[in-house]
């Protein structure tokens, strides 16, 4: 299936009509949890913090948030895990915390302290293609055993209330293909519904994410079916649902570049258009992001705001002097003052001051 990025502008046939006319849904829900509109942040390992979470939500267009992946063996044996992984704010519901882990039993238990710390939803992950993860049997490294993936969804199923869901990849290989027989099984265990990142674990995040299994697995199974891999325009969202019938989409690596893309994706549900974002809005994005990681007070904030600097700065003209100067800076504050200093040489100083006095 081809994706709207890759598709000529003036394509026509069944793929073109298809993305015409499809729409992402206005909700979803997952067991009792309402999410609208039926678009989801994927968790991301050292992005997906409160700090970012709060940071799109309160950009508009996101119907659920989830948390970094955490292993359930560590939030129970270390308690400054749980307060770094699984804290989060109240004007963040609807959120879920991401597990993964191998033992059945530790799952439960995970999860109901999950439950307990207020989440609205348990996922769990069966994606992650780290070898540090895999090695533990943990993330995508349990796609090859199904029967143990069965008993920690009955595990995790039996010990708490909130609805329970999966995200899983195709399978291992491209020989390993699991991912319907995974998706009938969640739904047969009682899960609430399923993701897929339609790339195998051998692929990591190179290649094509292939969509036609995420159409495979909706023909599959009743539960709501999550489709994530290569969304990264809002066209490529409505397509996805045109030509997955898929319930829902989650976006990860893109909202990184572009926080906007969730906002982007309901304005052009609604309209069939979208605002793109100005060099004004870029500044005022950098800039509210580095403060908010300023005021959290977070282990490691000057490294992160140096990360995100590669990522925001997309998109911004002569964007490599701007990197230059927030990696060479050693302070939150200063790393901000480098911003400002690099803004008002290219927007009026009016909007600058405002701007940074927000």
């Amino acid at each position: 299936m081809r994706k709207y990025w890759e598709t000529p502008a003036n394509a026509t046939g069944e793929g073109a009509n298809q993305q015409q006319l499809a729409r992402v849904p206005d909700s979803v829900s997952l067991g009792g949890v309402h999410l609208a509109p039926a678009t989801l942040l994927a968790p991301m390992s050292g992005i997906t913090d409160t700090v970012f979470r709060r940071f799109i939500r309160n950009l508009g267009g996101c119907g659920l948030i989830m948390t970094e992946f955490t292993s359930a063996d560590g939030m129970l044996r270390d308690k400054r895990m749980r307060g770094r992984y699984l804290h989060f704010y109240d004007d963040e519901h609807p959120i879920s915390a991401q597990l993964f882990g191998s033992d059945p039993q530790v799952m439960a238990e995970a999860a109901r302290m999950v439950e307990g710390l207020g989440f609205d939803l348990v996922d769990l992950n069966l994606g992650c293609p780290a070898k540090k993860v895999v090695k533990c049997n943990g993330g995508s490294g349990l796609l090859r055993d199904l029967p143990a993936i069965g008993r920690i969804f009955q595990a995790v199923r039996t010990a708490v209330k909130i609805p329970f869901t999966v995200k899983f990849r195709l399978g291992w290989s491209d020989d390993e293909i699991v991912c319907v027989d995974l998706a009938r099984m969640a739904e047969d265990c009682g899960l609430a519904g399923v993701a897929l990142h339609a790339r195998t674990r051998e692929q990591g995040y190179s290649g094509q994410a292939r969509w036609e299994w995420i159409a495979a697995v909706k023909n599959a199974v009743r539960v709501p079916v999550i489709g994530n891999g290569d969304i990264r325009l809002p066209e490529d969202a409505a397509a996805m649902v045109g030509r997955t019938g898929c319930d829902a989409v989650m976006i990860g690596r893109t909202a990184a570049s572009n926080p906007w893309i969730f906002r982007q994706v309901a304005q052009y549900t609604a309209t069939g258009a979208y605002t793109e974002a100005t060099e004004a809005d870029r500044y005022e994005m950098i800039r509210t992001y580095f403060q908010m990681l300023i005021e959290e007070e977070l282990p490691g904030t000057e490294g992160k705001m140096k990360q995100f600097a590669s990522w925001f700065t997309h998109g911004v003209a002569n964007g490599a002097g701007l990197r230059k100067a927030v990696y060479e800076s050693r302070t939150g504050p200063e790393i901000l003052a480098r911003v400002d200093e690099f803004f008002s040489t290219r927007l009026s100083r009016e909007l600058v001051a405002n701007i940074s006095k927000a």
